[in-house]
């Protein structure tokens, strides 16, 4: 990271004894109205969905009552790259501007099936997650390409292409739309001559930078160790082979033992002693989660789990229903931890919400398997809130790509509702596509609340219900039984005061109605 400074002098302002004269107020003006045209010219070049993009980050309006203070943006946007600042002054009298420079990407990316609109939305896709992780993405290239090249990903033509956008931009990195293996990587960098990362890499930094919990700490770790492992690498004798004979050592003499233990071997065997550590630790948080499920399922309280790609609206749905007060943000990956919050239907019966972790398109199996714990809350649900951002312009991609991930942690088999989101700015032909395609689905807008009651309606109908049936007559002394079927787990159908106590008709679960045997007039 580095800190551009320039200065510039305007030798034609300046008098015979080399003093800058005083300005008049029209000069003065002349120079604010220069500043402001340049700034309005750099925002003018900057593509469509690029500013799009900034103000719905930075912008007031993508928050609602429900959203609460958000009082975790203020440390998520500490350190903000500000586009348009200058460093190279048009006139003296100009301030100096300092411009903070992060990394400068520029993204590459294969078309090898599919259309060439899928393939432009994944590389849109990738500058996404670049922009997320604090990047400013330069330029991208799409090679159409029936595989990868084994040796540098793209063609030696393209590489070469790749190099030139390279230093006509000014990039100090490359980001592949794959995961590539070691020698890719290194036959790449050897081409362009900057950093190259993969989409692994990437989405790996943006769970690094926003995971909160120390359980999301350690399975992000894991999941980056996994990732390095086998990619490590060197260069010079620090990192050369174990060698015998002569070659071991100048003065050993033949049949010496070598230099022993390389620096990258002591390497590995350290992230090898730090993964296991890790594997403890996360198993050792494991019985804690495992003892709050056991409980739910003990009082039979349902569970809903909100599921769905990556800045489709979850969290803002979570706050929409709960007032959770959930960090939102218009950013890929900006919640990972789970937030579970209580809730209730309008009949009284109680159910709780889990926000999970969003799923991307490839996303990385080492993701999969560190945060297998955290996706259980998925598994073990009665319902599946399948969020869909329905302004996407490939929504049924991010429907596959989701489905795909909760296949692989055992959850296909839990019902599921599809939560078309974001209606108010999705295409109204693109809405009644996914309606025809989904059979059980429900058109939501969590900014505006447009369509929240109908989806309390179908979680209500989603959701385990108390299924014994009784007709119950309650002394008036025993007030506490009556208290006890108001709450959660319990549904009251009629309620009547008579001569002898108070007579229920009433729903509840098989474990109540054990308790209320007692007090039962029809069996």
């Amino acid at each position: 990271m580095t800190i551009n400074n320039s200065r510039a002098t305007d030798s034609t302002d300046t008098s015979a004894n080399g003093s800058t004269p005083e300005l008049s107020p029209s000069d003065i003006q002349g120079v604010i109205d220069r500043i402001l045209a340049k700034d309005s010219a750099v925002e003018a070049k900057a593509p469509a969905d690029k500013q799009q993009g900034r103000a719905l980050a930075l912008g007031d309006d993508e928050h609602s009552v429900h959203d609460g203070d958000q009082q975790d943006l203020e440390e998520r946007r500490a350190l903000r790259r500000v586009a348009g600042l200058s460093t190279e002054l048009e006139d003296v009298t100009e301030v100096e501007y300092r411009q903070l420079r992060l990394e400068r990407v520029v993204l590459a990316g294969l078309w090898s099936e599919g259309t060439a609109a899928g393939a432009e939305n994944s590389l849109k896709e990738l500058a996404a997650l670049a922009e997320t992780a604090g990047s400013e993405v330069l330029d991208g290239i799409i090679q159409r390409r029936l595989k990868p090249d084994p040796g540098t990903f793209l063609g030696s033509g393209k590489a070469q292409e790749l190099k030139d956008i390279v230093t006509a931009t000014g990039a100090d990195t490359v980001i592949v739309d794959s995961e590539l293996a070691p020698s890719q990587r290194r036959g790449l960098e050897d081409i362009v001559k900057v950093k190259v990362i993969d989409r692994t890499a990437l989405i790996l930094d943006i769970f690094a930078q926003h995971a909160k919990s120390r359980e999301g700490k350690a399975q992000v770790e894991l999941a980056q160790l996994e990732y390095l492992l086998p990619r490590l690498r060197g260069w010079g004798e620090s990192m050369s082979r174990q060698a015998g004979g002569q070659v071991g050592s100048a003065s050993a003499g033949m049949g010496s033992r070598g230099p022993g233990e390389t620096k990258i071997e002591l390497d590995r065997r350290k992230i090898r002693t730090r993964m296991a550590k890790l594997r403890r630790e996360i198993a050792g948080m494991k019985p804690a989660r495992e003892t709050k499920r056991a409980n739910r399922h003990r009082n039979s309280v349902p569970s809903v789990a909100i599921a769905g790609y990556t800045n489709a609206g979850k969290s803002s749905l979570l706050n929409r229903l709960t007032d959770a007060g959930v960090l939102v943000e218009n950013a890929l990956f900006a919640t990972l931890d789970p937030t579970i919050r209580k809730a209730q239907t309008e009949e009284g019966i109680g159910y709780t919400l889990a926000d999970t972790v969003g799923f991307v398109r490839s996303l990385p199996t080492q993701l999969v398997e560190a945060f297998r714990s955290t996706l259980e809350e998925v598994a073990d649900a009665d319902l599946i809130l399948h969020v869909v951002d329905a302004s996407h312009p490939d929504p049924e991609g991010q429907i596959a790509a989701v489905r795909t991930v909760l296949a692989e942690v055992d959850a296909r088999k839990v019902p599921e509702i599809i939560v078309l989101n974001k209606a108010d700015a999705a295409d109204p032909f693109v809405l009644e596509r996914l309606r025809q395609r989904e059979s059980r689905h429900v058109v939501v807008s969590a900014r505006t609340g447009e369509g929240i009651p109908e989806l309390l309606q179908a979680i209500s109908e989603g959701i385990p219900r108390p299924g014994v049936d009784l007709e119950l007559l309650v002394p008036y002394e025993r007030g506490d039984v009556v208290s006890r079927l108001h709450q959660e787990d319990a549904e009251i159908l009629s309620l009547e005061h008579g001569e002898s106590g108070t007579q229920l008709h009433v729903k509840v679960r098989e474990g109540l109605a054990a308790e209320l045997e007692q007090f039962v007039t029809n069996g």
